[in-house]
């Protein structure tokens, strides 16, 4: 898959292929895939390599923004890797579309009450990696080593863990 335009900012990281794999095992191979941030589609060629045919790829790029668009064809999840400065509008889009998703965020997305009351209302599942992922840079280079950490944040996948929120205070 070609990249749609030449457009470098500092949310364009694109995604190695192997972040899919803890995936695979929670998206049956019939369901039909929207990748709403699709950037140069490295996510959308790895899923394709797994054997996954029912695939949307759209992206603000092309003129197609998932905070304002849902696609024509029927899906049954949301699998980006979303620009991590919208990670909140893109949390409650995905919330209010009410289908599975799972977003590869920066672990810094439980750090806000905001974000912490959306995982409160609907619930959240995490899946970390056992070390960092190595994003592609904007210049096409893979940076050795990131200097953070991601997971996937998911939902309605049921994979079987939950996460405890607590809001602490100055009083006992």
């Amino acid at each position: 898959m070609k990249p749609p335009l030449n457009i470098v900012s500092s949310n364009d990281f694109q995604t190695p292929p192997i972040a899919i794999i803890p995936l695979l095992q929670y998206i049956p191979l019939e369901w039909t895939i929207w990748e709403c941030a699709t950037g140069q589609g490295n996510l959308v060629n790895a899923f394709w390599a797994y054997g996954y045919k029912n695939i949307i790829a759209t992206d603000i790029q092309t003129g197609e923004n998932f905070l304002g668009i849902e696609p024509k064809r029927q899906y049954d999840i949301i699998v980006t890797n979303p620009p991590f400065s919208l990670k909140q509008k893109f949390l409650e889009r995905a919330y209010d579309l009410g289908k599975p998703f799972a977003f590869l965020l920066p672990l810094t997305t439980l750090e806000t009450e905001k974000r912490q009351n959306l995982f409160q209302k609907y619930g959240l599942e995490i899946i970390l990696f056992n070390h960092r992922i190595n994003f592609q840079r904007p210049n096409g280079i893979e940076k050795s080593s990131s200097w953070f950490a991601t997971a996937w944040f998911t939902w309605g996948l049921n994979i079987g863990k939950e996460l405890n929120f607590v809001k602490l205070t100055d009083k006992y």
